[in-house]
């Protein structure tokens, strides 16, 4: 950790320091683990993490958030948000991360109260306000949320060398957001929906892949994967067995996104759109059939030959070793 991040992290910790106590909004992700690491750091056992659980956590994510895993030497409370209560979250307009974010830091705040606690700090780092469409850091504002990260300019990367200082396994764990970022703005968030897409995603967990998401576009399911794995994920033999899987799952096509992964592709202003904003009108328009089930279908620019095979059974599970062909 060079000298201007760790001044950084220092002055993070300073700031927390001068707090009666904190409770930590910890999703197990790099950004609150520091945040948390920080805390504990400054505060002792007057800092806690408090982890908010529900349906849109995929299983393997809640299974990682034990920070005695991690390096940390506290254990997180959880909280259970059940967001396909709420009608303005289902209906998944613009402001869908708002409406989540709200109903998951208030439990924070009741969590924070039960101890006597009267600060709620998150994991939100100096690089967030500048990744497009970002609804849930107005909610971070309302509700007063302590962002010892942003407070203390501390980019993502920089969050990165400070999780590595400390020797924290989820330095370079790739970003994880919730299932409900898989579904296009617009389209309901539905348990039916969750559970086929974490059930999908769980295939390219399998087979190695790093950072990947499947986007549920209505029954389509478009495959996004890092830009580096694309030919991992052209291999025949994952074809196969993501193209059954995910029909035998209820999706009615699927597609692999030649563009690759990127942030927030199904939000009114994600990291697509701005991506195509940078091509020719040209490329653009081919880019942007990538979602439409005929094109995909019946495309030679979207459909190598060689990923017209027989269907063929399913033949990894979690618990099983990467067919050929896995990175």
């Amino acid at each position: 950790m060079n000298d201007d991040v760790a001044a950084k992290a220092a002055a993070a910790r300073e700031s927390l320091a001068e707090r009666d106590g904190v409770l930590v909004a910890f999703s197990g992700g790099v950004d609150s683990s520091v945040v948390a690491a920080l805390a504990r750091d400054a505060l002792g056992d007057d800092a806690v993490a408090c982890t908010a659980k529900s349906e849109t956590l995929p299983a393997e994510e809640a299974g990682r958030r034990d920070p005695r895993c991690r390096g940390h030497r506290h254990r997180p409370r959880d909280r259970r948000v059940l967001r396909l209560d709420d009608p303005d979250f289902v209906a998944n307009g613009d402001d869908r991360c708002y409406h989540c974010r709200t109903m998951r830091l208030s439990r924070m705040y009741d969590a924070a109260r039960e101890r006597d606690i009267a600060t709620v700090c998150d994991g939100t780092n100096a690089s967030d306000p500048g990744e497009g469409h970002r609804p849930g850091l107005q909610a971070v504002e309302e509700l007063a949320v302590v962002s010892p990260l942003l407070a203390a300019g501390i980019t993502k990367e920089e969050v990165r060398e400070i999780a590595d200082h400390y020797g924290l396994d989820v330095a370079d764990k790739p970003s994880m957001a919730c299932l409900s970022s898989r579904i296009p703005t617009g389209l309901e968030v539905t348990e039916e929906r969750l559970t086929r897409i974490e059930q999908a995603e769980r295939l390219l967990r399998t087979w190695g892949f790093s950072q990947f998401r499947v986007r549920d576009h209505d029954g389509l399911a478009r495959i996004e994967v890092g830009t580096d794995e694309l030919e991992t994920a052209l291999d025949p033999d994952f074809v196969a067995a993501a193209r059954d899987h995910m029909l035998d799952l209820g999706f009615d096509h699927v597609t692999l996104d030649l563009e690759g992964y990127a942030t927030g592709s199904v939000s009114p202003a994600g990291g697509r759109t701005t991506a195509r904003r940078r091509r020719s009108t040209t490329t653009a328009n081919r880019s942007s059939t990538t979602c439409s089930p005929a094109s995909t279908r019946r495309s030679p620019r979207l459909v190598s030959p060689r990923l017209v095979l027989p269907r063929a059974p399913l033949s990894s599970s979690p618990g099983s070793s990467p067919p050929r062909g896995t990175r």
